[in-house]
């Protein structure tokens, strides 16, 4: 999806969690970090509980050269996982992390 149209829709009023998730993983996609990340970041402000948000914030963060700005999203999306008990979720960022912190 085009993330402009989801920018024009956040700009008209609907700023919300999934607007947000959706404009941060096209502007990902796009490789346009700087604004995924801001996207990614108001996506998790929403609702700090959806761990898709923190999952692509780490992605997001990593390929820019973050490494404990991706680290700290995926510890905080395996809390939220965990809290979920969203398994999958939460089993796929501890194999990011320990993956990150073996490279470092």
């Amino acid at each position: 999806m085009d993330p402009r149209s989801i920018e024009r829709l956040i700009e008209c009023g609907r700023d919300d969690y999934t607007a947000r998730l959706a404009a941060g993983q096209a502007r990902l996609t796009r490789g346009d970090l700087q604004l995924a990340i801001k996207h990614l970041l108001r996506a998790v402000e929403h609702d700090p509980e959806q761990s898709i948000a923190w999952q692509w914030l780490g992605k997001a963060r990593l390929q820019g050269d973050d490494s404990e700005g991706a680290a700290d999203a995926w510890r905080r999306g395996i809390e939220a996982a965990e809290r979920r008990g969203d398994k999958q979720a939460e089993k796929v960022m501890r194999v990011w992390l320990r993956r990150l912190q073996r490279s470092n």
